[in-house]
């Protein structure tokens, strides 16, 4: 959810010329499709993003600990075209690339994906992702499937929602962050099924170049009893520039 900061780029029928934007953001937890990341502690983000006419984008996002800089971070860059299918449907095709620098524990989790989705107006996206791990030995790719679903409000207020499901990346057991205490855990992914499943819920508020989102996280039961699944609750807060 939160690496959304990096990919989140203007279609091109928003994009009248080339443009640049970014955004930067404070969250509770550094989270991966469900998983967390980091333990439960402020981090800061930051995603810049440039977009053309012709419907070709390139982001960058990197966030890290505001209490020990460097501890628990994660750097990603994408490239995505976009092409627009009607007045109401979007495409996007890309490749992103996820390295977690200083960050011993997800290292295991770094990876290349390739996706493709499609987007109706601001309100429904749903993709498909191959996703090839860049270290250790099994680069077998894995597939990932997400639907993300966002309907506005009154008062600038929006529900937020999504699902996803995942084959596991990882096999055998590594040390990894717990969700809750900030401890390490061995997770045994042997006792997981080959996929598991998330999603979130929750409110936006969303005025100007600000944001503020609240999400209730959930994850399948094998990847809480590893624990390493995302806090229960996950909060955001973002300006964009």
């Amino acid at each position: 959810m939160l690496t959304a900061l990096g990919t989140s780029f203007p279609g091109p029928s928003r994009a009248q010329s080339s443009n640049l934007s970014g955004t930067v953001a404070l969250s509770s937890q550094l989270v991966d499709r469900g998983l967390a990341i980091s333990p439960v502690t402020p981090i800061v983000q930051g995603a810049v993003s440039w977009a053309s006419s012709s419907g070709w984008a390139l982001g960058l996002s990197a966030a890290t600990q505001t209490r020990s800089p460097g501890n628990d971070s994660e750097a990603l860059a994408q490239v995505a075209h976009y092409w627009s299918l009607s007045d109401d449907w979007r495409m996007q095709a890309g490749l992103v690339y996820y390295t977690y620098p200083d960050n011993a524990r997800a290292h295991a989790f770094e990876r290349v994906e390739t996706g493709v989705s499609w987007l109706y107006r601001d309100v429904l996206t749903f993709g498909l992702s191959a996703i090839t791990l860049t270290q250790g030995h099994d680069h077998q790719p894995r597939g990932a499937a997400d639907v993300d679903f966002h309907w506005p409000l009154p008062q600038h207020l929006a529900l937020s929602a999504g699902l996803g499901v995942s084959q596991t990346l990882v096999g055998g057991a590594y040390g990894y962050p717990g969700a809750y205490e900030g401890q390490l855990y061995p997770y045994h992914l042997a006792r997981v099924r080959s996929y598991y499943g998330y999603g979130h819920f929750g409110l936006v508020w969303a005025y100007e170049a600000w944001r503020v989102e609240l999400d209730r996280m959930v994850t399948d039961p094998d990847i809480r009893r590893s624990g390493v699944a995302a806090a229960p609750w996950v909060a955001t807060l973002s300006w964009s520039f």
